[in-house]
């Protein structure tokens, strides 16, 4: 959130959600709850990279791609205790409420 931007993420996978196909989506969730924007910002643009995402598919784990000032101890707590219920909430709403087919983006806009 900034006076100028707010942002936010739903996810809406196209697959069975399990534990090893939602590490990108648990790690940008709990950035987004246990880190400052600046360091939230930085984070996404280094998980929105392709071959950070290649890197974690093939079993790179979350915590060695975490960026020097992140409170990593408190990520990684959130990360861990993050079920999979909260990435299955997102997507029925997307697909209930926003009529969204699965794995189908969109952007939401809700002005000031």
């Amino acid at each position: 959130t900034s006076s100028h931007t707010r942002v936010g993420i739903l996810n809406n996978p196209s697959s069975k959600i399990k534990e090893d196909n939602t590490a990108i989506a648990r790690a940008i969730l709990a950035a987004f709850l246990t880190q400052n924007n600046s360091n939230l910002k930085s984070f996404l643009s280094k998980l929105s990279k392709e071959e950070t995402a290649k890197s974690v598919a093939a079993g790179t784990k979350i915590t060695k791609i975490l960026l020097p000032g992140m409170d990593d101890a408190t990520f990684e707590k959130k990360y861990n205790t993050l079920g999979l219920d909260v990435i299955k909430t997102h997507q029925m709403f997307c697909q209930e409420v926003l009529k969204l087919l699965p794995g189908q983006m969109a952007v939401i806009s809700n002005g000031r």
